[in-house]
């Protein structure tokens, strides 16, 4: 076939799609027809390195194949019968999670907004329990949920809000790292806390060390549900299993407390760490966790798979009839799940993303060719937000035509969110493209 006859083909699908397919995505004039690990093909045949993969999703990259494997077999056996019945992949899967998590129990859904949506749920259900009963949600500015009505009252960003009045009622946001605010707002109608430990959308923002372990600490003394969304940073990519494993609780003489916007480590003071009740801190050479934690995108490692985890005191407050989900546990996405985890304990791919990310971050910190057009490299792991000094001019599409598969977001935040098993000269390829995209 020839290239006229081939780009014929995709500019008629991209017309087929313009006529059947709601236009609530920016899609790219692209149409991706085949990947394998960090690697895309499209259409016509050109070959890109996937630095972004599918929002996070596909974290094992394309075409893994422990995961055609785990699909395919579990195909040949049982899809979907629905929860009314036990099945072998939902135990297996919460089994795992228990073992690379924390002691919790499973709800199985598609999505992490369907995650979120069930963990708020959860925590009113707590909350309702007390006098006057508790149902206020507060989250921070800069962050995101989801796109439900509920969940876009629960993000802290103006756009996403935009057209869809009046907001839910009982949602409020604050500047992340805030104390004084967040115990202003917090009253004794607020059942949960919902935080990203590194925010995503708002620009690859992690929670500052000091301010997750107050964020316990207050949660624990009013009686509220702390809520971890891991919709992002789960399964491995920040460098550990789930991104509240950063947050270690250590002695005041160790102690070291990230930078908000970078992540990386610097020494802190003892006035800086000491906490606000002037008590020493608990659990010393332990992270903290949460009540509840939310997952998606990875989990599912390209599949549509959601999880709500939470503490098993709290998660027996969800009786029959209380929620639920038709297709959440399905046999078939349960079997992928399962088969993420397993790989990536197997691979030790929560290491090699640790190892990667600090690479890849060195890099591009020392990078002297774009010292005037970057501001600030941060991050943990394989999730690193390259802020610009300035808004670029279509940088998506320019990485494109040079055959990289990256992202934008908060208007001049790159963000680099490649498979967590992708190899070093690959991951490197793709760094010089951009590196040069950001420089033309």
């Amino acid at each position: 076939m020839d290239n006229a006859h081939v780009l014929d083909n995709t500019l008629g699908l991209i017309d087929r799609a313009n006529a059947v397919l709601i236009g609530n995505y920016a899609r790219l004039p692209i149409a991706m027809a085949r990947g394998e690990g960090s690697r895309l093909w499209d259409s016509t045949g050109k070959q890109y390195i996937d630095l972004f993969a599918g929002f996070g999703g596909a974290v094992l990259g394309h075409a893994h194949p422990a995961l055609v494997n785990a699909v395919t077999e579990q195909a040949k056996q049982l899809w979907h019968v629905g929860n009314t019945f036990h099945t072998g992949p939902q135990v297996e899967l919460a089994e795992r999670l228990n073992r690379c998590a924390f002691p919790g129990k499973a709800f199985f859904c598609h999505s992490g907004l369907e995650s979120n949506e069930a963990a708020i749920k959860l925590a009113r259900l707590r909350g309702a329990q007390h006098s006057p009963k508790r149902w206020k949600v507060v989250s921070f500015n800069k962050s995101f949920h989801g796109r439900s009505l509920a969940m876009i009252a629960a993000t802290g960003n103006p756009a996403v809000k935009a057209g869809f009045e009046p907001a839910v009622p009982g949602f409020t946001q604050i500047d992340l790292g805030d104390l004084e605010g967040l115990s202003a707002v917090a009253d004794n109608e607020t059942a949960a806390i919902l935080v990203e430990p590194i925010q995503g959308e708002g620009g690859i923002h992690p929670i500052p060390t000091d301010f997750a372990i107050e964020l316990r600490k207050l949660c624990n003394a009013r009686n509220i549900t702390l809520i971890f969304d891991e919709v992002w940073t789960g399964c491995g990519r920040t460098g550990k299993w789930f991104g509240h494993q950063h947050f270690y609780q250590q002695p005041i003489a160790e102690r070291r407390e990230p930078i908000a916007e970078s992540g990386e480590p610097r020494a802190s003071t003892k006035a800086q760490i000491a906490s606000s009740s002037g008590s020493p801190l608990s659990a010393i050479g332990s992270p903290i966790t949460p009540d509840i934690m939310t997952l998606g995108k990875a989990i599912g490692g390209g599949l549509p798979v959601g999880v709500m985890f939470a503490r098993p005191e709290l998660a027996a407050l969800l009786v029959p009839g209380k929620h639920g989900c038709t297709l959440g546990g399905n046999a078939v996405c349960m079997a992928a799940a399962t088969a993420v985890l397993q790989t990536i304990e197997k691979e030790n791919l929560v290491h090699h993303a640790a190892e990667l990310g600090s690479h890849a971050m060195a890099r591009l910190r020392s990078e002297t060719k774009s010292s005037g057009k970057v501001a600030e490299v941060r991050g943990r792991g394989l999730f690193i937000g390259v802020e610009l000094a300035a808004a670029p001019t279509k940088l998506v599409e320019r990485a494109l035509d040079r055959g990289l598969v990256t992202n934008v977001t908060a208007g001049k935040v790159i963000r680099i969110a490649p498979a967590v098993n992708i190899d070093t000269s690959t991951l490197d390829a793709g760094l010089d493209l951009l590196i040069k995209t950001i420089n033309e």
